[in-house]
């Protein structure tokens, strides 16, 4: 048994509590990160909405992945593709 085989074996049990926390939570982290969006977007004037949105999608699927969920069978309330609300014009 090699080095990286070992360390998965000691990082399993890890990686199945992180699934079940971002299972649990899902709903929470993303509103979190929808709510963190909304203020940096807010304090850019809007000058990078499109990145903001691109970088809260790819932390969003990140997170299901780790819930072990492909995003489909979510609540609808969970937010997954909804892109912030962009800043009121000036």
């Amino acid at each position: 048994m090699g080095f990286l085989d070992k360390l998965k074996d000691k990082l399993a049990p890890a990686k199945d509590k992180v699934s079940g926390l971002a299972q649990q939570h899902a709903p929470k982290i993303d509103h979190g990160l929808d709510k963190a969006a909304k203020v940096v977007d807010a304090k850019t004037k809007g000058k990078y909405s499109d990145k903001i949105q691109t970088g809260t999608g790819k932390a969003k699927h990140a997170v299901d992945r780790l819930a072990g969920t492909s995003g489909d069978g979510k609540d609808a309330g969970s937010g997954d593709t909804t892109p912030p609300a962009p800043p009121p014009a000036p």
